[in-house]
C-alpha cells in the first residue's frame, strides 16, 4: 500500500504581510500566497487572517485538514513556543497573546506550533538550505539588526520560555558603541547593516575626499557602499575591514560556545559572496579556540532566502 503523502502549512507573520504556503515532506512549496497582516485591527483578526490564508492554500491544493500533519508559524518577537504564546512582539504591538490557541481554534482544531521567526529561519536552513545535514549550526543574521537561531543535536534551541538565542547582544566591545538594546558595545551595534552604514557615514564625514562620495550624499549610502569602493578608497577599506574584525570577533565567540559545523550568514550584507566570507573564515580559522586542533567550523552563505521562514515553520512539524 502506497504511503500517503504528508503536507504541511507554513505560516511566515510579518508586520505588513501574511506569507503562507504548502510545504510536502521533502521541502518543496508547492502553493505559496501571502495577504495583508493588518496589525492596526488587532491580534483576534491577524489570526483570523491566518486562518483564512491557510484555508485559501489547501483549497488550491484541493487539500482538507485531515490531509494536513498541521500549521507551523513564525512570529517575531519573544515567543514561548512551548505555550505557543507571543509574550511581547512590537511590531505587532502584542503582549501575552496565546495566538496558536486562537489560530488552532479557528482551524477546527488544527495542530498548531510557533517559535521565534530567527528560530525558524534557521531551521529552514538546516533542514533544507545550506546547512542540510548538519546536526549542530548557528544563522546568524546580518539586517537591521543581528538575529540568530541555534541548532543544537538537529533541535532548535531556545533557552527558557524560549527567550534566548539573542547573540546579537552578547557584548564584543565594553563600553563600545551604544545597542539598542541599552546595553554598549553589543555585537549587533558592530555587526548589523545598520552600523556598517553609520561608519561609512562617519567615514565620508571625516574624509571629504572620499571617493564614496561619489554617489551623492550621506542618504544614499547603503551596505554595498564601503564594499563598492574598498579597492580603489582607503577610506572605505578602513571600513570595511574595521567590520569584518568586529564580525569575525562575534562570529569566534560563537563558534567557541556551540562548536557548530557551520556557522550561516544571512541578511543583505551577505550579497557580497565571497568577499565577505573568504576574510571572515581566515579570520575565524585564526581566532578560533585550539585552531587547527579542534573542528574546523565552516562559514556559508544562506541559501534559502525569502523561502526560509515558510520552510522553517512547516519544519516545526516535522
Amino acid at each position: 500500500m502506497e504511503q500517503k503523502k504528508k503536507y504541511y502549512v507554513g505560516i511566515d507573520l510579518g508586520g505588513t504581510f501574511i506569507k503562507g504556503g504548502i510545504v510536502d515532506e521533502a521541502g518543496e512549496i508547492v502553493y505559496s500566497d501571502k495577504v495583508p497582516t493588518e496589525t492596526e485591527k488587532g491580534g483576534e483578526r491577524v489570526a483570523m487572517n491566518i486562518a483564512v490564508l491557510a484555508d485559501t492554500l489547501m483549497d488550491a491544493m484541493h487539500l482538507t485538514k485531515d490531509d494536513v500533519v498541521g500549521l507551523g508559524m513564525g512570529v517575531p518577537g519573544m515567543i514561548d513556543s512551548k505555550a505557543g504564546n507571543v509574550i511581547f512582539a512590537g511590531n505587532l504591538q502584542w503582549k501575552d497573546f496565546h495566538i496558536a490557541e486562537k489560530v488552532s481554534t479557528l482551524m477546527g482544531g488544527m495542530k498548531v506550533k510557533i517559535a521565534n521567526d530567527a528560530n525558524v529561519a534557521a531551521l529552514g536552513e538546516a533542514k533544507f538550505g545550506a546547512a542540510k545535514g548538519c546536526e549542530n549550526m548557528v544563522m546568524i543574521t546580518l539586517g537591521t539588526g543581528v538575529g540568530a537561531g541555534i541548532i543544537a543535536e538537529g533541535m532548535l534551541l531556545e533557552g527558557n520560555k524560549s527567550a534566548g538565542a539573542e547573540l546579537g547582544h552578547s557584548v564584543i566591545v565594553m563600553d563600545g558603541e551604544q545597542c539598542s538594546c541599552g546595553r554598549k558595545g553589543c555585537f549587533e551595534a558592530y555587526s548589523s547593516a545598520t552600523a556598517l552604514i553609520r561608519d561609512t557615514r562617519r567615514a565620508m564625514e571625516a574624509h571629504r575626499d572620499s571617493d564614496m562620495w561619489e554617489i551623492g550624499s550621506l542618504d544614499e549610502v547603503t551596505g554595498k557602499t564601503a564594499f563598492d569602493y574598498k579597492d580603489a578608497d582607503p577610506y572605505a577599506k578602513e571600513v570595511v575591514d574595521h567590520y569584518l574584525k568586529h564580525l569575525a570577533c562575534g562570529l569566534a565567540n560563537v563558534a567557541n560556545i556551540f562548536r557548530p559545523e557551520i556557522i550561516l550568514l544571512g541578511g543583505g550584507v551577505c550579497a557580497q559572496g565571497n568577499n565577505l566570507v573568504k576574510p571572515l573564515q581566515k579570520l575565524l580559522d585564526k581566532e578560533i579556540f585550539a585552531g587547527e586542533l579542534g573542528p574546523k567550523v565552516k562559514i556559508r552563505i544562506a541559501e534559502l532566502g525569502n523561502s526560509a521562514g515558510l520552510l522553517g515553520a512547516a519544519a516545526l512539524l516535522m
